[in-house]
């Protein structure tokens, strides 16, 4: 065998082992609850019985495997379980990991404080820009550093 059959080979078995790696590889990334009542089940079919019922749209939760059409998911406060994919929804959301998050009219601390959110504060994210996140609470929309929010990107 030559070396240029060699190359070739070595090449190939590179790419497939990527290729294969990333087929089996469950990307682990932050989806949020598309309803206001999503059950959490104990296994990936609706034959396992519901673990939590969450009653908050938008809660922000991590994909951890994947079975078929379910999906293992882990919230802000480590409870996992398995959620059917049309309970989920791409839009992005974050929950505040510390009491006093200050959301400033922009994305620097020298721009004007708007308000102070505790812990646990449910906020829908529109874009995220270095270390800020732009967001909306309640009435209130504005910038946070997104190192306060358990949800980002």
């Amino acid at each position: 065998m030559n070396a240029k059959n060699k190359m070739n080979k070595l090449i190939f078995l590179f790419f497939f082992t990527i290729l294969i790696n990333d087929l089996l590889a469950v990307e682990k990334k932050f989806l949020t609850l598309r309803n206001n009542k999503v059950n959490l089940r104990q296994g990936p079919s609706f034959q396992y019985p519901v673990k939590i019922f969450y009653n908050k749209k938008y809660l922000p939760v991590i994909i951890e495997d994947r079975s078929e059409n379910f999906r293992k998911i882990r919230d802000h406060q480590n409870n996992s379980g398995w959620i059917h994919v049309s309970q989920l929804s791409k839009k992005k959301a974050a929950i505040t990991l510390v009491d006093n998050v200050i959301v400033f009219k922009g994305p620097t601390i020298y721009s004007k404080p708007q308000v102070k959110l505790e812990k646990g504060r449910l906020c829908l994210i529109y874009k995220c820009k270095g270390k800020w996140c732009k967001i909306k609470t309640g009435d209130y929309k504005g910038w946070v550093k997104n190192q306060s929010l358990w949800g980002r990107l």
